[in-house]
């Protein structure tokens, strides 16, 4: 899901410039509920470009659309669009397409840029120790986590960091990472994260930084000059999570791939045929130019370890699984003028932009006649002379103070509401206090303006409106699929198994698979346990009771379930495909196979899971989609078709 909504982000921010059309007709009508002609035209252009393989005719288009938005109906009918999940997800988008349009829009300076640029020539290892603060968290969540992180920073000038990190930290990656992100440059993070890294020398730790998810406490590892970019295909072979004792077949099979490879075959073709990576598969293995910090750490190294084109890794482990990796072609970071543009692209579209906001802010001012009453003002800094913020009279007597000391537009801001405010952020502050007042005052009338303004953006931008729309229909699009196709597939054993015997001709293989298990034993006496067990135990049961009879404290017995093909697994190849001789290990030097040889066929769905479930999905769908068809009347304006403006 989080790669549909990120290609999602990528496709809404190219469009930002569009502007509504004046004359907008309606196209169709689905369930009474009338369909723009500009709505239609947006999706079908955009998913139609030259670069698109299978463009589709307007005509074919017009019913894939109507099929979505039918879609997207039921979803609404069955209320997906009022659970609690939905608004958060929905609010978590609009939030941030709302921040391209709550930004200064001022040129950037020459100087910014090279200061950008200067941090890109280097790139630090950090690592960090995060404390969030709650989603939608108040002030006050926002001094505990800030109170927490400080006591934290205390103990880093203490403790062993990455200890510390594995203990505290509320960054979910930190159980297999210990807090170290790896390798980061200039853009890759956010600025005020950035910002304070490049501010710490190598070996030390920074005081707490904010983002817009928490507290980070950052220690730089080491630094380097910048590595510049890289561009390779790989070949993944995915970890099995359900069953993770057949991962070391799976790294057997890695190596097979690999001898191929050595031995001369084509790495693109060996890619689309045996890559797990959806991605980059059907492009021959291969992945944009990247630079350090956007790939894992275990990939990114052995990328940048490459010296020539064309050579080739050995396959090498991650979290994923097993990855091969060819190199295609190294270039070093560009020169200032030849990235210049793209610095400022890149920086107008980051949080650092944020970091000059008056331009902005002053315009709102205006726009929004926005007055501060000075004499109102007053009686708060009086009132801050008498009593500490965390005083309990201080906001007792803030409540007698509702003169109005704020106003834009039709707002009318009390007095006792920024009294309340300091009293929340106030507690513990022990420095001057009408330096706290000048400084979350500023604060406090940036955020009530952009609070405003973001209440606005629907009204005086209808790219933002329709681009709100198309987030609307997509988070409901998955739910339902998920609940009506997807899930209901993958749950239904019975169809599965139904729908594989009525097509299984389908599923015809061009060579012989062989399924069963490898057993692999410590011992004489193990592997005649083993073998006593797979001759009286029900087939489903046999790898449970070999690890609950067999195996304890240490594993006598390994066992590998599988379906193979010659050259992916070198037990199987030796003794049933009699190719090559399998050297056994010194810690299981005993081993047998046991299974069956599937000539032409699968036994039953389950031996091709993966394509009888897709294929099972897609039968659903269509069956679902003449359902809707039904249920929900559709009315197109053949005048207004023919008026769809194609790229």
């Amino acid at each position: 899901m989080k790669q549909f909504f990120a290609s999602v982000l990528l496709f809404a921010f190219a469009v930002l410039g569009l502007s509504a059309q004046q004359s907008d007709p309606n196209l169709m009508k689905i369930n009474g509920k009338n369909i723009p002609l500009s709505e239609f035209e947006y999706i079908y252009n955009k998913n139609n470009t030259n670069n698109v393989v299978d463009k589709k005719s307007l005509e074919e288009y017009v019913e894939l659309f109507i099929n979505f938005k039918l879609k997207v109906e039921e979803a609404i009918a069955q209320g997906l669009d009022t659970t609690q999940s939905f608004k958060n997800e929905l609010a978590m988008y609009r939030n941030q397409l709302a921040e391209q349009y709550l930004k200064s829009d001022e040129s950037v300076s020459e100087e910014l840029l090279k200061t950008l640029y200067d941090r890109k020539k280097e790139e630090l290892q950090v690592s960090h120790i995060l404390i969030r603060i709650p989603e939608g968290g108040t002030a006050n969540d926002t001094t505990t986590a800030y109170n927490k992180a400080m006591e934290i920073y205390k103990r880093t000038q203490k403790e062993d960091f990455e200890t510390l990190a594995r203990d505290v930290s509320e960054d979910p990656s930190v159980s297999h990472n210990g807090g170290n992100i790896g390798w980061i440059s200039a853009l890759r993070t956010p600025y005020t994260f950035e910002d304070m890294a490049y501010q710490t020398p190598v070996g030390k730790v920074s005081m707490p930084i904010r983002t817009f998810i928490g507290y980070h406490i950052i220690k730089v590892n080491d630094k380097r000059q910048s590595q510049g970019e890289v561009k390779v295909a790989h070949i993944l072979l995915l970890n099995d999570r359900n069953n993770p004792d057949n991962n070391e077949s799976i790294q057997a099979r890695a190596d097979s791939i690999y001898n191929l490879i050595l031995a001369g075959e084509d790495f693109g073709e060996l890619a689309v045929k045996f890559s797990q990576d959806p991605g980059s598969a059907s492009q021959k293995g291969e992945l944009p130019w990247f630079e350090s910090g956007r790939m894992i750490p275990e990939f990114e190294s052995a990328s940048f370890a490459l010296k020539n084109k064309g050579e080739v890794s050995k396959p090498i482990a991650s979290q994923f699984g097993w990855h091969i990796i060819k190199l295609i072609d190294k270039k070093p970071l560009a020169e200032f003028d030849e990235l210049k543009k793209t610095l400022e692209n890149y920086l107008l579209q980051s949080d650092r932009v944020q970091t000059l906001p008056n331009t902005f802010i002053e315009n709102l001012k205006k726009e929004y006649n926005f007055v501060q009453d000075k004499e109102a003002l007053n009686k708060i800094y009086s009132l801050a002379d008498k009593y500490a913020f965390a005083d309990s009279a201080f906001v007792a007597e803030g409540k007698k103070l509702n003169k109005t000391f704020l106003s834009y537009a039709h707002m009318q801001i009390p007095q006792s509401d920024f009294i309340n405010h300091l009293a929340a952020t106030g507690r513990g502050f022990r420095g001057i206090r009408s330096d706290f007042i000048d400084i979350q005052l500023k604060d406090y009338i940036y955020n009530k303006l952009i609070g405003f303004e973001q209440t606005q953006l629907n009204r005086k931008y209808p790219e933002f409106r329709n681009l709100m729309q198309e987030y609307h229909d997509g988070i409901l699009l998955f739910e339902v699929m998920n609940k009506e196709v997807w899930e209901k597939a993958s749950q239904d054993k019975e169809g599965l198994s139904k729908f594989f015997e009525a097509n299984k001709d389908e599923y015809a293989w061009t060579k012989p698979h062989y399924k069963g298990r490898v057993i692999l034993a410590k011992d004489k006496a193990s592997l005649r346990a083993a073998k006593n067990i797979l001759k009286r135990a029900n087939p489903d049961s046999i790898d449970t009771y070999i690890q609950k009879r067999l195996n304890d404290s240490i594993q006598y017995v390994k066992v590998e379930k599988g379906l193979w093909i010659q050259g992916e697994n070198p037990v199987i190849d030796s003794k049933i495909f009699k190719t090559g001789k399998y050297k056994p290990t010194k810690e299981y030097p005993y081993y047998f196979v046991q299974g069956k040889m599937l000539k032409t066929h699968p036994e039953d769905y389950t031996d091709v899971r993966g394509v009888v479930t897709a294929n099972y999905q897609d039968y659903l769908e269509k069956e679902w989609i003449a359902a809707l068809r039904a249920k929900y009347p559709v009315e197109i304006d053949e005048k207004v078709l023919k008026t769809v403006k194609k790229n």
